[in-house]
């Protein structure tokens, strides 16, 4: 196993500075500059301001230095938000971002794997065919639909529920914008979960246990869940990245400060070093939560580690 995630290892490491490079260049060539405002600045004190930051200096050193100080766990100041870093930004607003996607995520998992179960064991049956047209639905509308519907229905129609805002992390200022993030990915996991679970019923192992009279719950459970949830896995690591770094349509319409929201925001006003560091944060959860669904994948199927 060790030498398993050793060789995942090596492949994320050099992606994270594809990254780290890609993102620090893009940004440089983006038109305009963080000090572009209404009130245009006077070349001196322009000049000033970037021999502060170190961007009067030439491109190669600026990226060297940028390296530099993110493998020292520094991603330097806001060009923005005084008194401000990159990691006091993160810190505050990440946990916002976690809570909704990390309850969205087990929400759609909940949802959708019982979903995927019972329209496989349905299979061309009403259920089968209600499970799946929902599913349809679900992946083609987009979340910039559904949150103003729900918003409109349940909060200035039937009042239920706040319009947005955080309150804190209330429960009911959470419903809808969890709902909101969780009904693509409920649609994706029950199709998914569905795949998977005819697949492995109809396999010759599943057959001999239903010959040798075990009953079906332990037939779903000890047998044909796990084998069926592997495509699933790989599939969950991108999407919970995806969640827990935040929607930034979602917050926006609900009004959340969380990190998506503050992303849209700092890309308007070309804070260069807010927008990389999100941009890195991002990959480096993306990489962790694939390594972590390689590392379940080959739990599961021992065949993977052993290759």
């Amino acid at each position: 196993m060790l030498r398993f995630i050793s060789r995942r290892l090596l492949v994320a490491i050099p992606t994270l500075f594809l990254v780290v490079t890609l993102a620090f260049f893009m940004m440089r060539a983006a038109p305009g500059s963080p000090f572009d405002s209404d009130r245009k600045l006077s070349p001196e004190i322009e000049k000033n301001i970037m021999a502060h930051y170190g961007m009067d200096r030439p491109l190669i050193e600026q990226y060297q230095t940028y390296v530099g100080n993110v493998l020292r766990g520094d991603f330097g100041p806001s060009l923005k938000y005084k008194d401000k870093t990159v990691l006091q930004i993160l810190k505050e607003n990440f946990p916002v971002s976690l809570r909704l996607g990390g309850s969205a995520i087990l929400l759609a998992m909940a949802v959708g794997i019982s979903l995927g179960v019972m329209a496989a064991l349905r299979r061309n049956g009403l259920l089968d065919y209600g499970v799946m047209g929902v599913a349809i639905v679900g992946v083609c509308i987009p979340t910039f639909v559904t949150a103003p519907l729900l918003v409109l229905v349940f909060g200035s129609t039937l009042q239920w529920l706040p319009n947005g805002g955080w309150n804190g992390g209330a429960l009911a200022n959470m419903i809808l914008p969890v709902t909101v993030l969780a009904l693509p990915q409920v649609a994706i996991i029950s199709r998914l979960t569905r795949a998977g679970m005819i697949e492995v019923l109809g396999s010759n192992y599943i057959r001999t246990a239903r010959a040798r009279g075990l009953p079906l719950h332990r037939i779903l459970t000890g047998h044909a869940l796990q084998a069926a949830l592997m495509p699933l896995v790989s599939y969950l690591g991108p999407a919970a990245a995806g969640l827990l770094t935040g929607s930034l349509v979602v917050e926006k319409i609900f009004n959340l400060p969380g990190l998506g929201k503050f992303f849209v925001i700092s890309a308007l006003q070309r804070d260069y070093t807010v927008v990389m560091g999100m941009l890195i944060f991002y990959a480096g959860l993306v990489l962790a939560l694939n390594l972590l669904g390689d590392i379940l994948y080959a739990l599961l199927d021992p065949r993977v580690r052993l290759s």
